[in-house]
């Protein structure tokens, strides 16, 4: 069992809407990489890219039965959002 995994996002797409893809990095504690993802995702907003990042990155570290996970992306709306930030 994994204790602690460091999870690193980012979703694109070229115009905006349009084709967009999603890449993913999942490491342990000590930087080791244990997986490496990258997909098309079809046409797609930058903000729905670095969602569906984040949402695969997650399904993704659920196989590593890790007790802690940590995630960083460049998503500034994302992370605000996600902590709950409104302005």
């Amino acid at each position: 069992m994994t204790k602690k995994l460091v999870i690193y996002t980012d979703g694109a797409c070229r115009g905006n809407p349009g084709p967009a893809s999603i890449g993913i990095v999942i490491c342990k504690e000590s930087g080791t990489i244990v997986k490496e993802y990258k997909d098309f995702i079809g046409n797609a907003t930058n903000n729905i890219a670095e969602y569906r990042a984040l949402i695969k990155a997650l399904e993704l570290a659920s196989n590593f039965s890790a007790s802690e996970v940590k995630c960083f992306s460049d998503s500034e709306l994302m992370i605000r959002q996600l902590n709950g930030i409104t302005r």
